[in-house]
């Protein structure tokens, strides 16, 4: 397949191949808008089946983090990067370093962070080949890691889609099904077990199931995890989880989590709408991360990272009012104002707390 007939090509400004043999490395990077600043995303390392299955996802994950920033208010653009290969056997220095030097051969129109696959560590390795690496300041009160800043905003998402839907942002006696327990989720069980929520897991990794039973979570299959009587669905883990085959399974009122490109389709966001689920758009419930590792690379402080983290439930909020009142999808409606800021710079998002 190639680039311009992938489904998730979307007039994306630029997409890079590199291969490298003596390292292994096989990678690419996909820069989809750059108008609001530097494209900034992470470095995602996953063993896909075939390179049609990297390509589009780095496609999507690339457009997804320009929404993103937009709906953030961060003056950056939206890219991605994936390395083809098992993150557990297959990653080595020399690779790292080799990808380094193909992020360094772009010149700064993209700037890699962390992903699924990659770590805090790895993008120091990077960063010996190139100066556009984020989230590596060991001066941080995480020390560079993004993650706690994700699992808070999904918190505050959580929160803005109860109060949207019930009208208290009460966490007591809430059930929550949360699928995906890795470095993400399992801040956020933390949160949201010592508000008073109860919380059900499922991870295909023994380990992070582990840390999460020790926060309080109570462990389920992986299978049945979606189609759990909760009143919250928080997908954690990878994307693509609400399609044809999931949608009409879930239970939940609510569907509010970390995982990029959960819906498969946007037909699915209409289906959901029409069984009177709330969904929060992902690509704005899940910004924290890019927010704070934009606010490393201009040096402001953890609180003001936590304070803009904090605003995306009030962007939620804004986004399930203009859907209810235009009866359109609320992926729908945070597209449209992602679009109506990156496509015209100097338009400001009206949030709901202005």
């Amino acid at each position: 397949m190639s680039t311009f007939s992938c489904p998730s090509f979307n007039q994306h400004e630029l997409v890079a191949f590199k291969e490298d043999s003596k390292t292994g490395l096989k990678a690419i990077i996909a820069v989809h808008n750059t108008n609001l600043g530097p494209s900034l995303g992470g470095c995602r390392m996953y063993p896909y089946l075939n390179d049609d299955l990297a390509l589009n996802d780095v496609l999507r994950l690339s457009l997804g983090m320009t929404y993103k920033s937009a709906l953030a208010g961060l003056p950056l653009g939206g890219g991605k990067s994936v390395i083809i290969g098992n993150p557990n056997t297959e990653k080595s220095t020399e690779l790292l370093l080799a990808m380094g030097e193909f992020i360094d051969s772009l010149g700064g129109k993209y700037i890699s962070a962390e992903d699924s696959g990659t770590c805090v560590s790895d993008l120091k390795t990077m960063g010996r080949k190139t100066k556009y690496v984020a989230g590596v300041c060991d001066n941080q009160k995480y020390g560079g890691d993004p993650s706690p800043y994700t699992a808070y905003g999904v918190y505050c998402g959580i929160l803005s889609a109860l109060k949207h839907k019930r009208g208290t942002d009460s966490l007591k006696g809430v059930r929550i099904a949360l699928q995906g327990a890795g470095s993400v989720g399992r801040h956020l069980i933390d949160m949201l077990v010592k508000n008073g929520a109860t919380v059900f897991v499922s991870d295909v990794n023994k380990a992070n199931l582990e840390k999460a039973t020790a926060l309080g979570a109570q462990i389920v299959d992986n299978n049945s995890i979606i189609s759990l009587d909760v009143d919250v669905f928080t997908p954690c883990a990878m994307g693509g989880v609400i399609n044809d085959d999931t949608v009409d399974l879930i239970r939940a009122e609510i569907i509010a989590g970390a995982a990029n490109n959960q819906l498969a389709a946007s037909e699915h966001g209409e289906r959901l709408r029409q069984r009177g689920i709330l969904y929060a758009p992902d690509f704005v419930i899940n910004a924290g991360g890019i927010i704070d590792v934009h606010y490393q690379r201009v040096g402001a402080t953890t609180q003001e990272s936590e304070t803009k983290t904090k605003e995306i439930g009030a962007t939620l909020a804004e986004i399930f009012k203009r859907a209810d009142s235009e009866k359109m999808t609320t992926a729908s409606i945070a597209e449209k104002l992602a679009e109506e800021i990156f496509m015209n710079p100097e338009t400001q998002l009206i949030k709901a707390a202005s």
